[in-house]
């Protein structure tokens, strides 16, 4: 009996460890602080803790990201909701599956001490873009807010050099800017901004960061373990910001400037606290504001944008 339980113990001792799932991860852009529930997950070992291996790649072009998971070429995406109604309808077999920041981002951005004090003085103005589309459904709303229509302005693509453009003046005011971001940067260069922020302007709330999965190949339970782990992580940057920052910032000396502590700030209370939960409503009626501005030709079920992967 002794020898026996020897030889088993030996086994096992023996036996390697089981395997984590390997999961591969693609970003909508380099590493930064919107990303900080992901990063601090990895640092802090939540991901190992739910028996995964996250592989996390910025991607060489910030468009390639959802069109590769639906092309089986990686399990998950950071996208962005705005785009995945658009994504769907043009037939790309993709779903949201988690909320990564749950509150928009873009933001109307004008010079703090310029002309503009509301957007009905945009009449007969410049506006930077960067993205046709969303951002001019969204814009379209926020000048109708005012009386105004996208014909009593000039769009202007300044190709995603929004603060810059605004701050040399060459637009009165640029569409599509973070709030947590180019606010920051320009008051960092001694400009202060203004932001007229789209949710308080007849748009309809978004989330601007999800995760989006292959509607047809994906693994709920994976998914499911690796939102786990970004919640906890979300718990742990609301209760230790500061220690938070410094576990996220440690990752990369690019992160450790002024700009990125400053977004940090503004950015980490509006990552999502229950990152698997849906809320129906909100993509049913960005669903409808994306077909009404002519975006999409039909509004899809609910059930087809976006799942609970926790739900059973």
């Amino acid at each position: 009996m002794k020898r026996t339980a020897l030889t088993m113990a030996i086994a096992m001792l023996a036996s390697p460890a089981i395997a984590a799932d390997q999961m591969t991860l693609l970003l909508d852009w380099f590493v930064n602080p919107d990303h900080g529930p992901i990063i601090v997950a990895q640092e802090k070992g939540y991901f190992a803790e739910q028996d995964l291996e996250v592989e996390i790649i910025a991607p060489a072009d910030p468009s390639d990201p959802p069109k590769l998971v639906a092309a089986g070429k990686g399990d998950l995406a950071v996208s962005y909701q705005p785009q995945l109604h658009i994504q769907i309808h043009e037939g790309l077999p993709l779903k949201r599956v988690g909320t990564l920041v749950a509150t928009p981002l873009n933001c109307l951005l004008v010079l703090k001490d310029g002309p503009i004090k509301t957007p009905a003085d945009l009449k007969g103005k410049k506006i930077g873009t960067s993205v046709a589309g969303v951002e001019e459904a969204i814009l379209g709303t926020v000048l109708k807010n005012h009386g105004l229509t996208l014909k009593d302005v000039e769009l202007v693509n300044v190709n995603f050099s929004l603060s810059p453009a605004l701050m040399s003046k060459q637009v009165d005011a640029v569409i599509g800017a973070y709030r947590n971001f180019e606010l920051n940067q320009m008051n960092i260069e001694g400009v202060e901004g203004k932001c007229f922020y789209v949710e308080e302007e007849g748009v309809p709330p978004y989330d601007e960061l999800i995760y989006v999965a292959n509607s047809d190949t994906m693994d709920k339970e994976m998914i499911a373990r690796f939102l786990s782990a970004t919640e906890k992580a979300t718990q742990y940057i609301t209760n230790h910001p500061q220690e938070s920052w410094e576990v996220f910032s440690s990752t990369s000396t690019e992160l450790q400037d002024e700009l990125n502590k400053l977004a940090w700030t503004d950015t980490w209370p509006r990552f999502s606290k229950r990152p698997a939960a849906m809320d129906a409503g909100r993509y049913a009626k960005f669903e409808a504001f994306l077909n009404e501005a002519g975006l999409i030709p039909s509004q899809n079920p609910v059930e087809a944008i976006a799942i609970d992967v926790t739900a059973q």
